[in-house]
């Protein structure tokens, strides 16, 4: 006991000494203090997707509810947000100034997979992790050539959605001939190369015609007279911005073209898509998610949650805006992986925290679907369900649906 007492200062010391080492270490970490953990976003607040800037402004209310909680393990979030009007040169020029002007942490949640692209190189040689980027492409799962890059979509990836679409729609036709509007880029080339490995040796048989669009075309009314005129049975709406997604629904209803219709899971969204196309036209229009469609008088306790925090901090919008819901399921999901961190908040840490997820449940998925990560998979969800609009809303019509191992 003697011994042990004379030892105590020692011990004492070395205490206060490593705290202090530790104190240090982490005000060196980029945009981390004792206080803040200070990290970049972008968002298309103006542009042809401004529409999505909805997920932008969900965030910031999130983690305003989150600091008047206390914030993370002390520390206050703040969340730096700039607009690229999803402009890729834009997005590359934002995010510049946020890691070498702001200092940020991390970046977090950019919109759209034409901007994350345009950032990737960049962010991925400077070590700064982007986590839950905004795109379903399937390249943002190649952990060992971008390890500090981790997308967080609202479904399985573009080529798992359009796999679980076409073996959907076969199993209601099995000789059914495809239509597809794909945008021309990333995105749009990973939904068609989805299409046809679903397909397989019957690809070139079952599809009827491919047509592509780009994001800057002010309609895509010459694409769908030309695919209507095919009378295939199946037409895939692959755009991630509303705009195309709504005109293509319109204009092939008004060509009395009436197949089997499947929508980019990123369309649908009826205050955005389905509203501006016609609720008429859009009846029947079916999509893939993984997230709870919003019911008004739902009894499900995290969308009575959701609910009540829309009304009470962003009543201008509409809770059934999916990409409200969206926003609020991935800052959901930044909290959980800095709660993770603890006190390392290290660049290295943050991202090796982000790909160790273990069936972690968020109160917007659906049931059966958790978050699910490690170092070679960087895939967060792999499943969901198939949706269908009816009755001026979306409502589930399957089982729990596969995308992919």
């Amino acid at each position: 006991m003697i011994r042990s007492s004379r030892f105590a200062p020692a011990a004492l010391l070395s205490a206060v000494l490593s705290l202090a080492a530790w104190t240090a270490a982490s005000a060196q970490q980029p945009g981390i203090t004792d206080t803040e953990i200070k990290f970049g976003n972008i968002m298309p607040y103006s542009g042809p997707a401004s529409a999505l800037s909805v997920t932008g402004k969900v965030f910031a209310a999130y983690f305003d509810m989150i600091n008047e909680k206390g914030g993370v393990n002390g520390r206050k979030l703040n969340m730096i947000s700039l607009d690229d009007g999803f402009s890729p040169p834009k997005t590359v020029e934002a995010t510049r100034r946020l890691v070498e002007n702001d200092n940020v942490a991390f970046m977090f949640g950019t919109m759209g997979t034409a901007p994350s692209s345009a950032t990737a190189k960049y962010l991925n040689g400077a070590k700064v992790p982007h986590l839950f980027l905004i795109s379903s492409a399937s390249k943002w799962n190649e952990p060992a050539t971008q390890p500090w890059l981790m997308a967080l979509p609202w479904a399985p990836n573009y080529v798992e959605e359009a796999g679980i679409e076409v073996r959907y729609a076969r199993s209601k036709n099995p000789n059914a001939r495809f239509a597809i509007l794909y945008q021309n880029d990333d995105a749009g080339k990973d939904y068609l190369r989805g299409v046809k490995e679903a397909l397989g040796a019957d690809a070139d048989k079952a599809i009827a015609m491919a047509s592509s669009f780009e994001v800057a075309d002010p309609t895509v009314d010459s694409q769908i007279l030309t695919l209507a005129n095919t009378k295939a049975d199946v037409f895939l709406i692959y755009s991630v911005t509303p705009r195309a997604c709504a005109q293509a629904i319109r204009k092939a209803y008004e060509t009395g073209w009436r197949p089997m219709r499947f929508i980019a899971s990123g369309c649908a969204n009826k205050d955005t898509v389905m509203v501006p196309a016609g609720l008429e036209d859009s009846h029947g229009i079916m999509s893939v998610v993984s997230l709870k469609p919003y019911v008004p008088d739902s009894k499900d306790a995290g969308l009575i949650a959701y609910g009540d925090f829309m009304k009470a901090r962003l009543p201008n919008v509409d809770p059934a805006n999916f990409a409200a819901g969206y926003g609020y399921m991935v800052a959901q999901a930044l909290v959980v992986v800095l709660e993770q961190c603890k006190n390392d908040l290290s660049r290295a840490n943050i991202m090796a925290q982000a790909a160790n997820l273990k069936n972690v449940p968020l109160s917007m998925l659906l049931p059966g679907i958790t978050l699910n990560t490690s170092p070679t998979d960087y895939r967060p969800i792999k499943d969901g369900y198939m949706v269908e609009f009816r009755d001026s809303q979306l409502a589930v019509i399957s089982e729990l649906l596969h995308g992919g191992s």
